[in-house]
């Protein structure tokens, strides 16, 4: 027989910001609710309550510890649709665009994570990093090494956040330390997916990396466990970069465009994450809206790596538009910061003739992303039945943004974007995971009880 222990609700207090609908620009009041002094009630990881601290105190059980910050701001933590835990050492690498960075770079580091070890040491930092940068949900690539997928969800189970990942599948055009087969991928896959997909909070995806990287057999193999598991993600890169785009005409010469290569093994649909998505021709942008397909903006690595602008506006105008994410990217971004990253979008935007709101951008990658993914009844929101995944933002971090923030007086969209062009990690007060708080900067802490 087994003791069910309940445990007493805890709860945070601060400023609370969450989104009720995609905003339609600055200024728009009614895409959120704001509380200025709100209170979060959390119980068995989910939150069971919000609302008015004063409202709500009176509720709560006595001696209830509440972590309370006056001054920050409380939102939903952030998701990162499309990063590479095998990356983490590629960042910040010199000179290459995308195809020459691979091979200088990427191909040499993934190699190492064939060691089970190596890769438990490396999931453990890349984890910690993530929650250190306020982002509690991502979806990520491992290594083409099985052993690579399994550290990342053994670690991410032990944190209890909610994860997307999965092994990438490369049969060509990589250094053979790096190969797999169109057979070996697929029983490697299916049995990390049977193994961790809707284990606790994790999620597979299967993940292919990119055309070039598979040939016509591994496609198969990809779209075979889509049709086994279609609960499953798929995750891949398309039209990131001209030469690209020209190598994958060269492979497959029977296929209209690139889209349609990976189109022809069924590998698009609404869980579908196609990172990039810079340079698509029409027909592809009307296929990507016909079939729900995400297309996934990663601003740091686009400008780093020298790709292109990511065509925002030209996708959500469409009718039906592109359902769009937004991610860091890294190794080719230069950030784990979801903020930098968002900092980084509105000048790709302006380079374009157009602006990306706070409000905008802070949706994006909260209710937005979970909208992407498919997990707004789980995250991305600050309610009820929703995981108690929250991160603290402090728009006085650092001495240039306290400063900034002397000219603001009580207006949540300049503070919003003051944290989203001038903070980084350090903005990042407090990250919790279910309720807990696996992340605290030093000395930033008032517990009382209620």
């Amino acid at each position: 027989m087994s003791i069910t222990i309940a445990l007493p609700p805890t709860a945070l207090r601060g400023r609370l910001l969450s989104f009720l609908a995609a905003p339609k620009g600055a200024g728009d009041n009614a895409s959120y609710r704001y509380i200025p002094d709100g209170l979060v009630v959390v119980e068995a990881g989910r939150i069971t309550r919000v609302g008015p601290a004063a409202e709500v105190l009176p509720t709560l059980p006595a001696g209830t510890a509440v972590d309370h910050y006056p001054d920050e701001l409380i939102l939903p933590g952030f998701i990162d649709a499309h990063l590479h835990f095998p990356q983490t050492q590629v960042i910040a690498s010199y000179g290459a665009q995308l195809l020459e960075w691979l091979q200088k770079y990427t191909f040499v580091a993934e190699q190492r994570y064939a060691d089970q070890a190596f890769a438990e040491r490396q999931a453990q930092w890349f984890l910690a990093e993530l929650l250190g940068n306020g982002t509690t949900t991502a979806a990520v690539y491992g290594s083409v090494h099985p052993e690579s997928a399994e550290a990342f969800f053994s670690q991410a189970e032990v944190m209890g956040t909610a994860m997307i990942g999965g092994k990438v599948m490369m049969d060509r055009n990589a250094p053979p330390g790096l190969l797999d087969t169109a057979q070996s991928s697929y029983d490697d896959s299916k049995r990390l997916l049977q193994r961790w997909h809707g284990k606790g909070r994790q999620r597979y995806a299967v993940t292919p990396r990119f055309a070039i990287t598979s040939t016509e057999a591994q496609l198969e193999a990809a779209g075979a466990l889509a049709r086994e598991f279609p609960d499953a993600y798929v995750q891949t890169h398309i039209a990131e970069n001209l030469k690209e785009i020209e190598a994958v005409k060269a492979l497959f010469p029977d296929s209209r465009d690139y889209l349609d290569v990976y189109d022809k093994y069924g590998l698009l649909g609404p869980k579908t994450l196609f990172g990039h998505c810079i340079h698509l021709e029409e027909r592809e942008r009307a296929r990507m809206a016909e079939t729900g397909s995400v297309a996934v903006f990663c601003p740091t690595s686009n400008l780093f790596i020298g790709s292109g602008l990511f065509p925002m506006r030209e996708l959500q105008r469409r009718d039906p538009p592109v359902r769009i994410a937004a991610a860091t990217d890294v190794g080719g971004g230069t950030s784990y910061s979801m903020l930098r990253t968002l900092g980084e979008g509105y000048k790709v935007q302006q380079l374009q003739g157009t602006n990306l709101s706070a409000l905008e951008a802070f949706h994006l990658v909260t209710a937005g992303n979970a909208e992407a993914l498919g997990l707004q009844d789980e995250i991305g929101a600050i309610a009820p039945g929703r995981f108690a995944d929250l991160v603290v933002l402090d728009a006085r971090a650092t001495a240039a943004m306290a400063h900034r923030m002397e000219a603001v007086e009580a207006d949540l969209e300049e503070e919003l974007f003051i944290l989203m062009t001038l903070g980084d990690d350090r903005s990042i007060k407090a990250t919790y995971i279910q309720g807990r708080r696996m992340h605290e900067r030093e000395g930033t802490r008032s517990r009382s009880p209620a």
